[in-house]
């Protein structure tokens, strides 16, 4: 029985680690309360915003609580522009974006936001 118990164990904890390499590269973690629709980074005090992130989810947005594949980005520091579903967007300045690390923008760190 013991026998059984250990090898369930080990089935589980491969299982956690395959999930967890495909959580690899970077990804977006959305914690601004909303679902978003668009999520775009340009380098910190720029205008050059990049490709729509959310294109990157299966149905298209990030639900609050939710993380993404953040792709064609490099690591630094990032202006984040967030378009959620009623339309308002919003701003993150400076976030700092690392190679194979999740990054998250909270509410409180919104700015500039509009309809």
């Amino acid at each position: 029985m013991k026998r059984v118990i250990e090898v369930g164990c080990l089935i589980l904890l491969l299982q956690g680690g395959a999930l967890a390499a495909t959580k690899k590269g970077m990804r977006f973690w959305n914690l601004t309360g909303e679902t978003l629709s668009e999520v775009a980074l340009a380098p910190a005090g720029t205008k050059n915003f990049g490709a729509n992130q959310c294109a990157n989810d299966k149905d298209g947005t990030v639900d609050f609580d939710e993380d993404v594949a953040v792709t064609g980005v490099t690591p630094g520091r990032y202006d984040v522009r967030m378009k959620d579903v009623s339309g308002r967007v919003c701003y993150a300045k400076a976030v700092e974006v690392k190679a194979n690390a999740t990054f998250s923008v909270h509410q409180k760190e919104l700015v500039d936001c509009a309809k």
